[in-house]
């Protein structure tokens, strides 16, 4: 490593005694469109009489200043034209400078890459897959337009990961016109009197012509292929709808509220409840327990705020009946007669995609302009065996049961699994959690699952890591969950179930195998940057999606998906993924955004890390909840936020002040300035920038600092 790191440092020194040499010894001067024009009968000479020689002289001193980057590349150009000709000389040209900017491509790769791509890949990685895809595309229109110096375009395209045969082949062929002009000027040049003769606002507004043509050849192209998906299906003369959206969940919803402000006519079909999974069995109800559930936990916890017994006597039947009136409270936000108020046509059913513009819902058929698949996701239920034969719950059933499971087991520790067991052993059951990996919350780092399993273990919940379930036992009135754990097997008795985990896409039984829409991995739904699916009409958001199964992340998902349906056709916009937070309503909560150092760590990220302890703050002491910490992650040397973990109370509010920060490019030391209200758990947030502060000291300045304050003494 120290050895490659000493060779690049040779060359670059050599390389820029070179650059420095041309201009030091006034070598620049001899490249200018007077001395050509002073010398040109010189070169015909020469070259009439040494014809190979002179091309091959010609060809090396260009190569060698494209590949130094070294300004004259125009005056050569013009000389190939005046002394070889039109043919010969846009052949020698074309490469000659497509070699000079392969050989500055590999320099900057050499020298540059590696440390560019590691320092802000988090920055990079959207660049890079958009080069992967469309590489080609971007540098052909960049080689079309000399208004962007070619020297810069292959400096910074050897940073990218354009291969280097598609870079030369792209170059070749794109510098070709601009090299044809100039060639053909420099048959001229006896005429020319000066560059502006060359580069006129005509000729540059021909180039710029030039570079346009490519984006409308590229919306040709996809116009054609796009009616060539759509070739196979009668299009109606005219449409019903702008846009049916399918599925009245939390995607669905905002689909078809951003279609209804946009003046759309827009259809929305639930074959359920609205609100889908979020309102009905996920988000809301899980909440509603959640804090039914804490309440019980601060009687157990009585001591500790200075009491000596609270008892709290409930019957869980009226738990269970009190989440579903806080559903029936928020209900009217999500449904039939509200989004009808908004413009909206509810139909209530189970639809079914006919065609890219067709949509079946019960004996009536829609036409539509553009669909939205909005359908969510299911619990996933494993194949193991013995399951078939009891009544297990899942996160779509919990919420029927009326009786307090005595002994529960719950099949997995992600969110659902974890916000669910805490839960119920707070209302009273003995829980055992089940893991097969090592690590619950396995996508979180491991300090900050730490402390969740160390509050687990305090309330009676067992944890079994390690542990894979391979079967369900019943024997007469008994059940058990048989396991293995580092080939031991382990039987735990249960009275419920709850299968967590994850959620699988709802995909199957609505058309879209017979269509032929493509999945990833036969799974979630596959689409491109703008949410469109392989049919140009057809989007998807939300759950179905796959790409993050959050409710906020779906209607996120929503506004693009529904603005590229209805206005695609003017522009459309990439969906932006880069700031997600999320958070699981464990006690106490989780939240993050960004990295964290897992993420970072397996990317190959740098970073810095500062750590405030939760139990140093006044408000988490003064609640009795002082546990957790604020754990932000920076670039190297700078304040600018790659990502935050939160364990603590109240951490899904608290993180959201770095969540605009990273929004918005604000950086610890503005969180740092900013006045937070005292005394509060958001403070942790300054405080953990202070630490940071603390870190980035100008301590040389400091030295200094207190030799003034002693002599000021004096």
């Amino acid at each position: 490593m120290k050895k490659s790191f000493g060779f690049k440092i040779v060359l670059l020194a050599a390389i820029v005694g070179v650059i420095a040499s041309f201009f030091i010894f006034g070598w620049d001067q001899h490249f200018s469109l007077s001395n050509l024009k002073d010398q040109l009968g010189l070169f015909k000479e020469y070259y009439s009489q040494n014809k190979a020689l002179t091309m091959m002289i010609y060809m090396v001193v260009y190569i060698l200043m494209a590949g130094l980057s070294l300004p004259g590349a125009v005056i050569m150009t013009l000389a190939g034209g005046a002394l070889f000709g039109l043919f010969y000389g846009t052949i020698l040209v074309s490469f000659a400078s497509t070699i000079g900017a392969t050989v500055a491509f590999l320099f900057s790769r050499y020298m540059l890459r590696d440390w560019v791509q590691n320092k802000f890949s988090s920055k990079l990685s959207a660049i890079n897959k958009g080069i992967e895809k469309e590489g080609g595309f971007y540098l052909f229109t960049l080689r079309l337009v000399p208004a962007f110096p070619f020297f810069v375009i292959n400096l910074v395209m050897g940073l990218t990961t354009i291969r280097t045969i598609i870079f030369y082949g792209v170059s070749q062929i794109g510098m070709l016109p601009g090299t044809i002009v100039f060639i053909n000027a420099g048959t001229q040049l006896a005429k020319i009197e000066s560059a502006a003769g060359i580069l006129s606002p005509k000729l540059l507004f021909s180039f710029v012509l030039l570079g346009v043509f490519p984006i409308i050849a590229k919306r040709f192209t996809a116009y054609v292929r796009h009616k060539k998906v759509l070739s196979k299906f009668v299009k109606p003369g005219t449409y019903d709808y702008n846009l049916v959206v399918i599925g009245a969940g939390s995607a669905g919803l905002v689909a078809s509220y951003i279609a209804a402000v946009a003046k759309a006519k827009v259809a929305l079909i639930e074959e359920n409840k609205m609100g889908g999974d979020c309102l009905n069995t996920g988000c809301v109800p899980s909440k509603a327990l959640i804090a039914s559930a804490k309440l019980c936990s601060y009687a157990k916890r009585a001591k500790e705020f200075g009491f000596d017994k609270i008892s709290i006597g409930f019957h869980f039947a009226e738990v269970m009946e009190r989440i579903q009136s806080i559903i029936k409270k928020i209900e009217p936000h999500d449904s039939i007669d509200r989004y009808t108020d908004l413009g909206v046509d509810c139909f209530k059913g189970r639809a079914h995609i006919n065609s890219p513009f067709e949509v079946r819902i019960n004996d009536e058929i829609l036409t539509t302009r553009n669909i939205i698949v909005a359908t969510g996701a299911k619990p996933m239920v494993p194949k193991l065996p013995g399951l078939e034969k009891i009544d297990y719950l899942t996160s779509d059933t919990i919420w029927n049961i009326r009786k307090l499971p005595k002994r529960f087991v719950v099949l997995g520790a992600g969110p659902i699994g974890c916000e669910l067991a805490q839960g119920f052993s707070r209302l009273g059951s003995q829980v055992t959690l089940v893991q097969r990996g090592s690590q619950m919350m396995a996508k979180e780092d491991p300090d900050a699952a730490q402390i969740i399993l160390k509050k687990f273990e305090q309330e009676g919940v067992h944890v079994l890591l390690n542990h894979s379930a391979n079967a369900i036992d019943i024997s007469g009135e008994e059940k058990q969950l048989v396991c293995d754990h580092q080939g031991q097997e382990v039987r735990i008795d249960f009275d419920e179930i709850l299968i967590a985990l994850g959620r699988v896409p709802n995909v199957r039984g609505f058309g879209l195998e017979e269509l032929g829409v493509e999945l990833k991995g036969n799974s979630f739904i596959k689409t491109n940057e703008f949410l469109q699916t392989n049919y140009p009409n057809m989007y998807c958001s939300g759950d179905v999606h796959g790409q993050y199964l959050f409710t906020h992340t779906a209607a996120h998902e929503s506004w693009f998906a529904s603005i590229n349906a209805l206005f695609g056709m003017f522009r459309k916009f990439r969906v932006d993924y880069g700031t997600i937070p999320w958070a699981t309503y464990t006690d106490p909560e989780v939240a993050r955004v960004g990295l964290n150092e897992t993420d970072a760590k397996l990317a190959g990220i740098d970073y810095e890390m500062v750590k405030y302890g939760m139990d140093d703050l006044d408000r988490a002491i003064a609640d009795s909840e002082d546990h957790g910490f604020v754990k932000v992650l920076t670039v190297p040397g700078k304040d600018r936020i790659l990502g935050v973990t939160i364990v603590g109370n109240h951490a899904a509010d608290v993180i959201a002040e770095f969540v605009l920060a990273m929004k918005n490019g604000i950086g610890l030391n503005e969180i740092l300035g900013t006045i937070h209200i005292y005394p509060t758990m958001a403070e942790s947030n300054k405080y953990a920038a202070g630490l940071w502060k603390k870190t980035h000291t100008p301590k040389k300045l400091l030295v200094w600092a207190e030799k003034y304050h002693a002599w000021m003494r004096k």
